[in-house]
Formats: C-alpha cells, sequence, structure tokens
C-alpha cells in the first residue's frame, strides 16, 4: 500500500506545484532589486539637484584646481595634507569639462582655485557639476556596498533597511553631491570591512586582497582612515582564523596581505599622477613634527609627498582653531562635540535604529560574530575624530551613516519566540524609517544645514552649529537670485563665507567691516557661519540690526 501510495502522493505535490501560479513568486524577487533601484534613484535625484543648485562650497575649488593640476601637469604640488586619490575621482569629471587651465601656477592653492573658476574663462557652474558627478556616482556604489554588507549579515529585508537609511542621511547626502574626499574616503573603508566579513565565509584570497586594495584606497583619499588600519588588519587575521582557528600563521599573514595590499595602493595613487614622484617639500610650508609624531611620519612606508602631507595635517592641528556649539563660541576642541552634533544634525528615526542596530550586533548571537567588522572601524574612528582639534562639521563622522545603517538594519530581522514581540520589532523599525524618510525629504534641497525636528529642522541649525554643518558658501547663488528677485537696486553690505566670488554672480556690495558703523545702512548680508564667530565691528552691526530674510538657511539678511 505505501508503494501504491507514494507516487499517487507525488503525483498530487507535483500537481500542485504545476497548479501554482510562478508570477507572483517571481514579482517578489524582483521586489527587492525594485525597491532598491527607487532607494538609489532617489537619492541620486537628491544629490544632483543639490549639485546644480549649490555654488563651490570652502573646500572644492582647492580639489578641482588640484585634480586639473593632476591632469595637466602630472605633479603632486597643492593640496599635499590630501593624497591624491580622492582627487584622481574628481579629476574624472574635470576632464570631461575640458576647461581652460593656463600656465602653471605655483601661488596659494585657494587662489589657484579661484584663478581657475573664475579667472580663466572657465563657467564655474558647469565645471563644479562635473566635478561633482563622480563623486556622486561613487556614493550610490557605496549604497550598493550598504545593501549587500546586511543581505549578507541578516537578509533582503535588513539590506533594503539599510540601505533606506544610508539613501536618506541628510549628511551622506549633503556631502555625496560634493567635490570633497569625506564620503569617498568613509565608503572605501565601508567596502574594506564588508571584504573582510566576505573573508570568513568564501574566497579568503580575493576577499583579503580586494579588502587591502579598498583600505588602500581610503589611505590614499584622506589620512584620517590611517587609524583604521590596524583595526581592518587584525580582522583579517580574525577572518582567517574563523576559518582555521588556531593556525597563527596563516591569520598573521592574511593581515599581511591587507596591509601590504594598502600600502602599494598608496604608492599607485602617486605614481599615477606623476610617474617620476617629483616633490618639492619647500613649494609648501612643511612644519617640523617632533616626537612620537615625528617618529611616526618617518616611519610610513608612503612617498615622501605622503609624509609631508602628514606633517602639514599636525601643522593644522596645531592651530587655534573656533568652535561654535549652542550659541557658545570658543577656541580649540570639546571633545564632545561631534557626539552632540551628530544628535543634531541626524534624524532621530535614524538614532534610534542605530542604537537597536548597535545592540542587536552585539546581544544576538547570530549577528554576534559581525559586531567587530560593523562596529569596531566606526568606534575606532570616532574616537579619532573626537580628538582631532578642527570642531567644523560632522562630515569628519559621515562613516557613522554608512557602518550603523548596516548594524540598524539587521534590526527587523531579529526574531523572539514570542512572535507579536517580533512583529512589534518590525513594525517599530518600518515606522521609524518612514520617520526619517519624511525627515530627509522635508529638508530637500537644503541638505547640508539640515537639523531633526527637536532641535527646529534646517531653519534652527545656525543658532548650534557652524561651517560645514551649515554654512559653507554654498548659497552664494541663491543670494544673487534672492537680491535680484525681491531687493532690486539697494545698496548692499556683504560678509560672506566662502570660496564664491559674489561679484560673478551679480552681487555689488561692500564689506561693512571696512566702513565707520555709521555709514553702514540698507541690506546687511551675513553668511551664518560669519555670524556665530562675529566679535568686534560686526558683532555691533548684528546688534543694531534686524533679520528679515534668509537664503537656504545658511545666509541671513538684516535691515539697518
Amino acid at each position: 500500500m505505501a508503494r501504491t501510495h507514494a507516487p499517487h502522493r507525488d503525483e498530487e505535490s507535483t500537481s500542485g506545484a504545476r497548479a501554482r501560479p510562478p508570477a507572483p513568486a517571481g514579482r517578489r524577487r524582483l521586489l527587492v532589486p525594485l525597491l532598491a533601484a527607487v532607494l538609489l534613484a532617489q537619492m541620486a535625484f537628491a544629490m544632483v539637484t543639490a549639485a546644480v543648485q549649490q555654488t563651490p562650497t570652502v573646500d572644492e575649488p582647492v580639489y578641482v584646481a588640484t585634480a586639473a593640476e593632476y591632469l595637466h601637469e602630472h605633479r603632486v604640488r597643492h593640496n599635499p595634507e590630501h593624497p591624491p586619490l580622492g582627487k584622481l575621482v574628481v579629476a574624472a569629471g574635470v576632464a570631461l569639462a575640458r576647461p581652460h587651465v593656463g600656465a602653471p601656477f605655483t601661488g596659494a592653492q585657494e587662489d589657484a582655485g579661484r584663478r581657475l573658476l573664475y579667472e580663466s574663462g572657465n563657467d564655474p557652474g558647469r565645471l563644479m557639476l562635473w566635478a561633482r558627478l563622480p563623486v556622486i556616482a561613487l556614493t550610490l556604489a557605496f549604497g550598493l556596498v550598504v545593501f549587500a554588507f546586511a543581505r549578507d549579515l541578516a537578509s533582503p529585508v535588513a539590506a533594503l533597511t539599510a540601505l533606506a537609511l544610508y539613501t536618506l542621511s541628510p549628511d551622506v547626502v549633503a556631502h555625496g553631491s560634493l567635490a570633497t574626499l569625506d564620503v569617498p574616503a568613509a565608503g572605501f573603508l565601508l567596502t574594506s570591512a564588508w571584504l573582510l566579513w566576505r573573508a570568513r565565509h568564501g574566497r579568503p584570497r580575493l576577499c583579503l586582497a580586494a579588502a587591502g586594495v579598498a583600505l588602500g584606497a581610503a589611505l590614499a583619499t584622506k589620512m584620517s582612515t590611517l587609524p583604521a588600519v590596524p583595526v581592518l588588519a587584525a580582522l583579517a587575521a580574525l577572518s582567517v582564523w574563523a576559518r582555521r582557528p588556531r593556525d597563527v600563521r596563516r591569520a598573521l599573514l592574511g593581515a599581511g596581505v591587507v596591509t601590504v595590499a594598502a600600502v602599494a595602493v598608496v604608492w599607485a595613487a602617486y605614481l599615477a599622477v606623476d610617474p617620476r614622484l617629483r616633490w618639492d617639500p619647500h613649494a609648501t610650508h612643511v612644519p617640523v613634527v617632533h616626537g612620537v609624531r615625528g617618529l611616526v611620519v618617518r616611519a610610513l612606508p608612503f612617498p615622501a609627498a605622503y609624509r609631508d602631507g602628514m606633517r602639514v595635517q599636525f601643522g593644522l592641528e596645531n592651530q587655534a582653531w573656533q568652535g561654535f556649539l549652542f550659541g557658545r563660541l570658543y577656541s580649540g576642541a570639546r571633545w564632545y562635540y561631534l557626539p552632540v552634533a551628530l544628535v543634531v544634525k541626524t534624524p532621530l528615526g535614524m538614532l534610534a535604529l542605530w542604537a537597536a542596530g548597535a545592540v542587536a550586533t552585539v546581544a544576538v548571537r547570530r549577528l554576534r560574530p559581525a559586531a567587530p567588522y560593523v562596529l569596531a572601524p566606526a568606534a575606532v574612528l570616532l574616537a579619532s575624530a573626537m580628538s582631532g582639534s578642527r570642531d567644523l562639521g560632522t562630515r569628519y563622522a559621515v562613516f557613522l551613516p554608512m557602518f550603523l545603517a548596516v548594524a540598524a538594519g539587521c534590526v527587523p530581522t531579529v526574531r523572539r519566540r514570542w512572535t507579536p514581540a517580533a512583529t512589534a520589532a518590525t513594525a517599530a523599525t518600518a515606522a521609524l524609517v518612514a520617520f526619517v524618510a519624511v525627515s530627509s525629504l522635508r529638508t530637500f534641497p537644503y541638505y547640508l544645514p539640515y537639523s531633526n525636528e527637536a532641535f527646529g529642522g534646517p531653519a534652527g541649525t545656525h543658532l548650534r552649529l557652524h561651517d560645514s554643518n551649515v554654512d559653507w558658501g554654498q548659497d552664494l547663488g541663491r543670494l544673487a537670485d534672492r537680491l535680484r528677485e525681491r531687493y532690486p537696486g539697494e545698496r548692499v553690505w556683504l560678509v560672506y563665507k566662502g570660496s564664491g566670488l559674489p561679484g560673478h554672480y551679480g552681487i555689488e556690495a561692500s564689506d561693512p567691516r571696512r566702513a565707520p558703523a555709521r555709514e553702514v545702512h540698507g541690506l546687511l548680508v551675513v553668511s551664518d557661519s560669519a555670524a556665530a564667530t562675529a566679535r568686534g565691528r560686526l558683532a555691533a552691526l548684528l546688534r543694531s540690526s534686524t533679520a528679515v530674510d534668509e537664503v537656504g538657511h545658511s545666509i541671513t539678511l538684516y535691515r539697518r
């Protein structure tokens, strides 16, 4: 009887399977990549819109001019404090823009940027857009890394959650749409950590080598990524150890492969600019660095230009920078600045999911092996950034929205014995992601000055933070439009913090700090960062003026 019924059961099962419509299953398989594409598409739209509308920020002209220098002179001269790779990415767009460069320029790097954008017959808006597009493309590619990392840790649902948080992060969108180095450096580090995680589970040789290349790309973009080297080298050893327990030799070999590959990429970046590795330390001011820092710099196995660039960075760290936090102006740095600024400038729902994700990766047994790969690099880099002397913006911690998005993505996949609790956790995650989406989309297209709802939104950021948190010179073009539309023919007094040239945009204005106070009447236009750090004459002028308008949440117009 069993033999006669078995075929019957198999036949019923087969016929039942044939009777099921395949379309819904196929649609479910397509749903994940479709939603991922939608998330990346909205991020691309936000970044391109910001790139089109924003005038050059403080740092961008230097990077763009240096990129043009790489293309036409094939040597490292300006901006040695940052390695070449990120600027080579920018150079891909500069090459397509085909700007007129002129004769080699040996002046200050800030003057080089102004000369290229405004004094060489180029269209600064077109040139800046082309320079920003490669960084935008790279930022989108890092979104795929976030997606893949979270999927490898948990599930497609986790991947979509992580990608949503990444693509909706105001900091990532803001700085991913600029021709700067913060997002590329952080994204390369994330890629290295992900590849090291994959090395635990398959094709370790390939993954370790690729992880070393990604780490080298980060080092060849920003020197602030150097503290991650021992962390990622240790993770490489951990990945090998997980596959071959007690094999110390292979574990050390894995760490060595990652380190050697990273060093090779740094050398390759400098060789790509100048195969002869020409470097004149007298062309820029390179400070002398003593003590432990000096020993570390001399010991680094990098080109001379890299080591001198580190000396320049240490020189910058020794300067007294002005900070501004919650209405208080101070000199030097505060160790708590970055955590406080991140609380202000991160969507509330994202903060909650970051915390839940960090706890989940440590507390949940099946996620615990991934905790060092997701949390350790971010923690070490945050501690390093907090010890710096420049309280100038959350861009110094833009790696957090990347790494913690991966951790947060794992929250809805945590399962408990009590099913209603698991369902509630999933629903809460979905609600928080929706809250993040609303908060992020409401700030469009003003992502640089974003603040969450607890701190008054973008309009209130300038009351608590300054510099690249709110006003980085991005709204000079918008200011020109506002003056033409609402204040035609009025006398304008301008204090602008940025790298743009007001006259190029049709703004005819005088500096109120260079005129007697009794003559300063009419429209007083002040960048919010300049207002935050105002002292002396400018502070007195602001006290005797009335705010009447604002532009882009970064420039305030006063009537005096």
